[in-house]
């Protein structure tokens, strides 16, 4: 194992990986786009990781959960950016929304209550409605079934950047 790289804060440094960034115009205008971007990013990132075929199904599908949060933005203009970054065992995956206030303070809301104690009781009771799974919901399953790390950063404009640590390199499921 090598040496493990520090910023200057003291935090681990994580590699930029891929990044691929849409008019978001664009991105919403078909479905089968979360499904495709996903599919290839999970391809690109997971070819050197012990097991590459479950490292990307894995990857595949908590950022296809990403990019459908993404999906429902509600703002009509600006740029969806994803960007990948590793850090041994961590994925960390940025993605920049557009969005207008009000989602902004949901997706704010969101995430703190995504890193509260109660967040896996608050998910199991949301899985067994019968309603379809919300973008709070969404987050809440990436926390609990992918022992990810949620945080907001600003961006600049009208958007809000989520960022998601996943430690998916030896996860079992």
């Amino acid at each position: 194992m090598g040496p493990v790289h520090h910023d200057l804060t003291g935090e681990p440094t994580f590699e930029p990986m891929i990044q691929i960034d849409f008019e978001i115009k664009a991105f919403v205008s078909a479905w089968k786009h979360c499904d495709y971007v996903s599919t290839y990013m999970a391809r690109m990132i997971s070819q050197n990781r012990s097991d590459s075929v479950h490292h990307a199904n894995l990857f595949s599908s908590a950022f296809n959960e990403l990019l459908e949060v993404a999906f429902r933005t509600r703002h009509a203009e600006g740029e969806l950016a994803c960007r990948v970054s590793r850090h041994g065992a961590t994925d960390r995956i940025e993605v920049t929304i557009p969005c207008i206030p009000e989602e902004r303070q949901f997706y704010e809301e969101a995430v703190s209550q995504v890193a509260g104690i109660e967040a896996r009781e608050r998910y199991l009771n949301s899985v067994s409605g019968d309603l379809a799974p919300s973008r709070e919901v969404i987050l809440l399953e990436l926390a609990v079934d992918y022992n990810a790390t949620l945080w907001i950063e600003e961006a600049d404009g009208d958007a809000i950047k989520l960022v998601v640590d996943l430690p998916l390199e030896g996860f079992q499921n």
